[in-house]
């Protein structure tokens, strides 16, 4: 699942609103060390969006 969740985020990381959008569905459909991975993976490789990353992982500070 998490490697399909990357590929759609990178389909659609030249709009930022469907990127934020399935970010979110992203996050949802993820558990555990998953969500700890895609937050990693999304920081490194699109910094251009850090703020709308940095807003969806909001409800999981421990990650």
């Amino acid at each position: 699942m998490l490697n399909l969740c990357k590929n759609v985020l990178l389909r659609v990381s030249s709009n930022k609103k469907l990127f934020a959008q399935e970010l979110r569905k992203s996050i949802k459909h993820l558990t555990g060390d998953d969500i700890r991975k895609l937050k990693a993976w999304c920081t490194e490789r699109f910094q251009q969006h850090a703020e709308l990353i940095d807003a969806a992982f909001l409800a999981y500070p421990a990650i």
